[in-house]
């Protein structure tokens, strides 16, 4: 069974491969730390974790490369022997071709009278340690590289990864070709932000870090390539509020939502908007459904509109917008597009509302942006997969086409508003939020945030980590059928602090 990351007590920072290695070699050359100790440190990081994490290993399978990757695993492989765990290390790469640190950790192990097997066949062990490919790869795993990968894979022994699991790219969480699936992966120095997004989450399992004692002015040089935010981290910005508040304190916001045959979007949005705080709830929907939504919540102010005029007396009274859940593809859809493009308030954009703008590009600074990868697609005029292949440049390329703050959903939800800040990667939810509805809620959380005088890029963060610490203690229970609406309760409970996210 696949385990969700392990994210408790690690950096926020995150970098991209090149800034790693830069700070290796500063360490190196201006900070005088050995390149060797540097291995010898990592290799002892990772046995230590492996022997916390299974306590009862009695034999293991190190899978070496050629480069410093390699010399991790050669300093594995030979702590884990000294303590008395049957060790054998398989080469991938001719053995008589490494050089420099990872020729002497090979040579250290060696010397111990262990010899070098080439890569062939695993057979029995209880454990795989992954220290074939490091951070440096380009180019798709092809050949002996790529067999030895499919059968790690198909073994049914943990897999434990080195750095990073090889053949995922550290950038951008791409597969590139195939890549190890580790049952727990230690990276070391900086993490990488490709571990937490695209399918890193998949490869990565538990994630564990280790500066390396480097020091930390060593990090002084280089900014942060993108920062990990989570509910735990942006909670702080939701304040008590007053003994004397009213319920116009909290902003009124409209959800835009619902065509015919699609009312379940419509309230999941509203109701996620007023759990969420927002102290007037409006829904603009289609007529023929209007009269039900709001019997099981009749807090929600329910209005079926036909055209352009009802919705502007709606608007006038707003201060902010939802528009999107369930708006549907057909003339009253595009009616609602139409009317809300027209106005100045802040706005949301979710699900046929940026299909709507895929088709009548424009662009706007104070309006929110939330697609699943099909969506970024259209929006992009490409396929699906060059969208997964580099989602940090996909949000880029959306913000600068169309402005204002982008949430690109998924596993490592990504925002970005075009600024100087780094993008945003929230490291919170699991698969079980892959359900119809879930983005539905989002953008009736974040709307909620915007109505209550959050600015755009502070709206967005803080929607999506309570979007995602609410699924996360809704999964307590399990991942599999767990609903969108199960995350409502979750998330009252979390903007009061009665509990804590999981």
């Amino acid at each position: 069974m696949r385990v969700m990351p392990h994210i408790e007590e690690l950096p926020y920072a995150l970098y991209r491969a090149d800034q790693v290695r830069e700070f290796d070699r500063i360490a190196i050359e201006e900070f005088n730390i050995p390149g060797a100790e540097l291995m010898e440190r990592a290799g002892s990081r990772a046995y230590q974790f492996m022997q916390d994490r299974w306590p009862d290993l009695s034999e293991i399978v190190v899978v070496c490369g050629m480069g410093n990757n390699g010399g991790d695993g050669y300093v594995v492989a030979r702590l884990a022997s000294q303590a008395g765990i049957r060790v054998r290390v398989l080469q991938l790469g001719d053995a008589l071709q490494l050089k420099g640190d990872a020729l002497i950790m090979a040579e250290s192990w060696t010397a111990l009278g262990h010899p070098i097997e080439p890569f062939e066949k695993l057979g029995k062990t209880d454990l795989i340690v992954d220290a074939i490919l490091g951070t440096g790869l380009e180019r798709d795993v092809r050949g002996d590289w790529a067999s030895a990968i499919e059968q790690i894979n198909r073994h049914p022994a943990n897999v434990f990864a080195i750095d990073i699991p090889s053949g995922l790219h550290a950038d951008t969480g791409r597969i590139m070709g195939c890549a190890i699936e580790a049952r727990a992966s230690i990276s070391f120095i900086g993490l990488k932000q490709g571990m937490f997004t695209g399918r890193g989450p998949d490869c990565c399992g538990e994630i564990v870090f280790d500066a390396l004692e480097i020091p930390a002015r060593v990090y002084a040089h280089q900014r942060l390539a993108c920062k990990r935010i989570d509910w735990q981290k942006r909670s702080s910005l939701i304040l008590p509020r007053r003994r004397t508040a009213h319920k116009g304190d909290f902003g009124h916001l409209l959800v835009i939502a619902g065509d015919r045959g699609y009312p379940g979007a419509a309230r999941l949005a509203a109701e996620a908007a007023a759990r969420s705080g927002a102290g007037l709830v409006t829904l603009a929907t289609h007529p023929d459904h209007a009269h039900c939504l709001n019997l099981g919540r009749p807090e929600l102010m329910v209005r079926g509109v036909t055209g352009v005029e009802e919705l502007e007396q709606l608007m006038d009274r707003a201060d902010a917008l939802v528009l999107g859940p369930g708006l549907g593809r057909n003339e009253w859809g595009e009616m609602c597009h139409r009317a809300a493009s027209g106005f100045t308030l802040p706005l949301v954009i979710d699900a046929d509302g940026l299909n709507w703008l895929a088709d009548q590009p424009r662009r706007r600074e104070n309006w929110i942006l939330t697609p699943h990868p099909g969506e970024a697609s259209r929006l992009l005029g490409c396929d699906i997969a060059r969208v997964e292949n580099d989602r940090f440049s996909a949000v880029e390329e959306i913000q600068q086409r169309f402005g204002g703050v982008v949430v690109l959903k998924g596993a490592g939800t990504l925002i970005g508003d075009g600024s100087a800040q780094p993008t945003s990667l929230c490291s919170d939810g699991n698969p079980g939020m892959a359900t119809g509805g879930s983005g539905d809620v989002l953008s009736g959380i974040i709307g909620a945030m915007i109505a209550q005088g959050h600015p755009g890029l502070e709206a967005a963060e803080l929607g999506v980590c309570l979007h995602a610490a609410a699924g996360d203690r809704a999964a307590i229970k399990g991942e599999i059928g767990l609903l969108a609406g199960d995350l409502l309760p979750e998330i009252r409970t979390l903007l009061n602090g009665i509990g804590d996210s999981v």
